[in-house]
C-alpha cells in the first residue's frame, strides 16, 4: 500500500500548490486544556462492548465540508459486526460521523499523556487493536491469531488508551485527519490534558500525519498543537505501489468474476476472468465513470519502479504499471492515479512540525498469510522497509526501528512491536 519519493513529484503540482496554500505557517503553542469543540455532537454511547473495550461513543462533526462518500455497490465496504450497531445500524455511514473507543483505565491510568490509536485501510479499532483474530483465519497475517492486541498491552501498563473508528473503511484521509483532530480534542477535554500521543498503523499513518502537518481540505481546521508524539507502524511515509507492481495477483482477490471479494481498489478498469472480459470502474484508484470509492488508497501512491523495478512475472506487468491495453487487462497506470491526488509529495513538503517527536516502525518479514507478498525489496509484505522508515519532511525523528520477524498485519500485536511502541511512549 505504499513507496518512496523518487520520481513522483512531477505529476501533482496542482495538488501540491493547493494543499500548501492551505497549510498554516505558524504552529500553535501547546494548549493548556480543551473544552469539547462546538462542532462535535455526541449522538450515542455504548457500553458492554466486545473485545475488552470499556465503552464506545459516536460523534457527528457538523463542520460544513464533510460529505457522504461512495461505497462499493456490492456491499463489500459496508460497516459490519458491532460497528454496524455503533453507527446506528447504517451500513454506509456519513463520513462526518466517527467512533471514539475508550479502553479500560481510560480515566485512571498512571501515565500522564493519553494515547490515540488510528487504524488502517479496510479495518476497524476492534480487529486492529483489540482482537486481531476477529475477522477469522489469517486475518492477523499469521496462521494463528491472538485475541488481544496493542490496546490491552498498553492499557495493562497504565496507559490511558483510546481509538478512533472511521465511517468509511477506505475513506478520504483529509476528512479522516480532521476526525483525528476531533478525537484528540475530545480526549483532552475528557482528561484535562494539553497533549495526546498518536499511533497510526498503515493507512492510519496518513490521516494522523496529515493532521499534525495541517494538510487539510479547504474547509478544514489546521493542527492545534496538541500532539506530543507521533508513532507510525508500517506507515506509507514514502508511499506504495504494490497494487500496480503486482497487479495480476492483486486483482484476483478483488475482481468478482475471478472470485474476489476484498474491499480494495484495482489497478485495472477491465479484466478477463475465466474467458469473460468485464469492466469495474467502481474499483478504480482514480475517479472513473462517476465512481470514486477509494480516495484514501490513491492518496498513498508513489512510484518505486526506479528503485526496485516491477514484478515481471505478473501477466500484463508493463501495461498495468504504465497504462494501456494488455492481453487480459486495461488500465490507466500508476502515474494517472498519482496525478489524481496522491498526498505523499504534499505531506513531504508540508513537513511534520519540530514540536511533534516522530517515531517510525517497520516490519521486516514479507510473510502475510493469504496474499501475494511484496518481493521486490525488503518489506513487511505490503510496504517497503525504506518507505515505512522514510523520514522525509519529519523535523524531529525520535527513533526508528525494524521488527525483523513481523509482517504488515502483525505490527499491531507482535510482542516486539508492542514493546517498542511502549518504550517510545514512555
Amino acid at each position: 500500500m505504499w513507496g518512496s519519493g523518487r520520481g513522483r513529484r512531477s505529476g501533482f503540482g496542482w495538488l501540491l500548490a493547493s494543499v500548501l496554500a492551505l497549510v498554516g505557517a505558524v504552529v500553535p503553542a501547546v494548549p493548556a486544556s480543551a473544552a469539547v469543540p462546538a462542532n462535535l455532537t455526541l449522538e450515542a454511547t455504548y457500553s458492554g462492548v466486545a473485545n475488552g473495550w470499556d465503552h464506545v461513543e459516536r460523534y457527528l462533526d457538523t463542520t460544513p465540508g464533510f460529505k457522504q462518500e461512495q461505497y462499493p455497490p456490492d456491499g463489500r465496504g459496508d460497516q459490519d459486526g458491532q460497528r454496524l450497531t455503533f453507527f446506528g445500524g447504517v451500513k454506509q455511514p456519513f463520513s462526518g460521523r466517527f467512533l471514539l473507543y475508550s479502553a479500560p483505565g481510560w480515566n485512571t491510568g498512571a501515565h500522564q499523556v493519553p494515547v490515540l490509536l488510528v487504524h488502517g485501510a479496510n479495518d476497524n479499532p476492534d480487529r486492529a487493536w483489540a482482537n486481531p483474530g476477529e475477522s477469522g483465519g489469517y486475518g492477523c497475517g499469521a496462521l494463528s491469531c491472538p485475541n488481544t492486541g496493542l490496546m490491552q498491552s498498553l492499557s495493562g501498563q497504565g496507559y490511558r488508551v483510546f481509538a478512533v473508528g472511521f465511517a468509511h473503511k477506505q475513506g478520504d484521509n483529509l476528512m479522516q485527519a480532521q476526525e483525528v483532530g476531533d478525537a484528540v480534542a475530545l480526549i483532552r477535554a475528557k482528561l484535562g490534558v494539553p497533549q495526546v500521543d498518536v499511533v497510526g498503523w498503515s493507512k492510519g499513518e496518513m490521516s494522523a500525519r496529515s493532521y499534525v502537518s495541517s494538510v487539510k481540505p479547504s474547509w478544514g481546521r489546521p493542527y492545534a498543537g496538541d500532539v506530543r508524539k507521533l508513532i507510525t507502524l508500517g506507515g506509507p511515509n514514502g508511499g506504495y505501489d504494490y497494487p500496480y507492481a503486482h497487479g495480476w495477483a492483486h486483482d484476483f482477490s478483488i475482481w468478482p468474476q475471478c472470485g474476489g471479494k476484498i474491499n480494495a481498489p484495482s489497478p485495472h478498469l477491465r479484466m478477463t476472468c475465466y474467458g469473460t472480459y468485464t469492466a469495474h470502474p467502481e474499483f478504480s484508484f482514480a475517479p472513473t465513470s462517476g465512481y470514486d470509492v477509494y480516495p484514501g488508497q490513491r492518496q498513498m501512491l508513489a512510484r518505486w519502479d526506479s528503485v526496485f523495478g516491477i514484478d515481471q512475472t505478473q501477466q500484463d506487468w508493463y501495461t498495468t504499471y504504465y497504462g494501456g491495453q494488455g492481453f487480459y487487462t486495461d488500465g490507466a497506470g500508476i502515474q494517472a492515479a498519482i496525478d489524481a491526488g496522491s498526498l505523499i509529495g504534499p505531506l513531504h513538503q508540508a513537513g511534520v512540525p519540530a514540536s511533534v517527536k516522530t517515531y517510525l516502525l517497520a516490519g521486516g518479514t514479507p510473510g502475510v498469510v493469504g496474499i501475494y507478498n511484496e518481493n521486490r525489496g525488503p518489506s513487511d509484505g505490503v510496504v517497503f522497509v525504506a518507505s515505512a522508515l522514510d523520514t522525509t519532511g519529519i523535523a524531529t525523528v525520535g527513533g526508528t526501528a525494524l521488527i525483523a520477524l513481523a509482517n504488515h498485519l502483525q505490527l499491531g500485536w507482535d510482542g516486539a512491536s508492542t514493546a517498542q511502541v511502549a518504550s517510545w511512549l514512555n
